[in-house]
């Protein structure tokens, strides 16, 4: 028997499930679920609460579940009523260390906040969850249900790659999909792109080392805070002379340090940035350039410097057939005028990246922004007054559950 979009065609196979009904239905719940998560939201890769949450919220469905041992990953396995492939649909869980003032009614206050909107992802993936087990015998393979933690800059698919999440049913997934909020879009639009998705985020870290003395008598000094203050600069005019501009590339100084009393010149000074690229080989460029650029600079002024660049996480690539699926489902779904094709790759970051490396697949941003936020006026996420609607969850858990059992379900 064929799949569905070589049967019967995609909206006859959807009319006969119906997920957006399904999610609309259980949409109460899963608000309910994502104020829980964030009232009380944990960061990094260890978040023994929300593990559990997530764990006491997958109870009773029939699934396989298992924890991770570096990390509070969780992972559900959904075995079909029959043989077939294995799909893998992703949500993270970690919030961000930033003092919430939102003034919600279930806002955060042990000094941590869900930002970025995890907490809709992690609720939205068990809304798929549900959907998808009421659905078992229907389905032809099997669903992982990727639960991560540590996504806010602690690579934390990487770990669950390496715990062996892509051999959780036995078989390698054939597709890999995962959703993320987005403040500033309007409210249940979908925005995707084949290709080039999201770039690469690395860290860029300069320690320059001088000789310290009396803030007086800089002459008997070699004063590395101005030259840490050169290298600043030059970082900027390094993007704009020395970058292709149809291969850019982000370099923002977020970090400088220097001294403790104000009558004296320390000993060394450090900065460090975040540097974002679209392309493998500006990073291999940046890699050679960026350090060569700040010891130059520190040795005219009779300094030397520790400078390096590290790899952190690679560009998200969404695989061309995936993507194309994923936007048929999507229009199915939801209508045409929900569903935007992004012009260009968003300079953002996501470790989401690392499974689609070894898994096609895609990954979409929705628009969260609440109706009482304009356009224009709504803060980006990882704001400290960041809000998002969660009346999204329905529509999220559908598309999930949708994307899943296009490649399950046979006619």
């Amino acid at each position: 028997m064929g799949t569905v979009s070589g049967r019967l065609g995609w909206l006859e196979w959807r009319s006969v499930v119906g997920f957006v009904a399904e999610g609309a239905g259980v949409l109460g719940g899963l608000v309910e679920l994502r104020r829980v998560l964030h009232r009380e939201p944990e960061v990094g890769l260890v978040l023994p609460r929300t593990q559990q949450v997530v764990m006491d919220a997958l109870a009773g469905l029939p699934l396989e579940v298992s924890t991770g041992h570096e990390v509070t990953s969780v992972v559900g396995v959904l075995r079909g009523g029959a043989p077939g492939p294995t799909v893998l649909l992703r949500g993270d869980m970690d919030a961000l260390p930033v003092v919430e003032e939102t003034g919600l009614e279930y806002a955060a206050e042990n000094g941590n906040m869900h930002a970025c909107g995890h907490d809709l992802h992690t609720a939205g993936l068990v809304g798929a969850a549900r959907l998808l087990s009421a659905h078992r015998e229907e389905l032809h393979g099997n669903v992982i249900f990727m639960f991560q933690p540590g996504e806010e800059g602690l690579g934390g698919a990487g770990y669950m790659l390496r715990e062996g999440l892509l051999d959780a049913t036995g078989d390698k997934p054939i597709a890999a999909y995962a959703l993320h909020v987005w403040a500033q879009a309007a409210k249940g639009v979908f925005q995707l792109r084949p290709g080039t998705m999201m770039a690469s985020s690395n860290q860029l870290h300069i320690t320059v080392y001088g000789k310290g003395g009396h803030g007086s008598m800089p002459a008997t000094t070699l004063d590395p805070v101005p030259v840490v203050a050169e290298i600043v600069l030059a970082l900027q005019v390094y993007v704009t002379r020395r970058v292709d501009v149809f291969d850019p590339v982000v370099v923002t100084v977020t970090q400088l340090e220097a001294g403790v009393a104000i009558n004296v010149i320390p000993n060394s000074a450090r900065l460090g940035a975040t540097v974002r690229t679209l392309s493998e080989a500006m990073l291999e460029q940046l890699t050679h350039d960026l350090p060569a650029l700040a010891e130059r600079i520190a040795a005219a002024h009779g300094c030397t410097v520790d400078a390096r660049l590290n790899p952190q996480y690679p560009v998200t690539v969404n695989d061309a057939g995936r993507t194309a699926e994923t936007t048929e489902v999507l229009t199915g779904l939801f209508g045409a005028e929900r569903v935007e094709r992004l012009p260009d790759p968003l300079m953002g970051a996501e470790d989401f990246s690392m499974v689609l490396q070894e898994v096609p697949g895609t990954f979409a941003m929705v628009g969260a922004r609440p109706d009482d936020v304009a356009a224009g006026e709504a803060p980006s996420n990882h704001s400290s007054v960041v809000r998002f609607d969660d009346a999204v969850l329905g529509d999220n858990a559908a598309a999930l559950a949708e994307l899943a059992a296009r490649h399950l379900v046979r006619s």
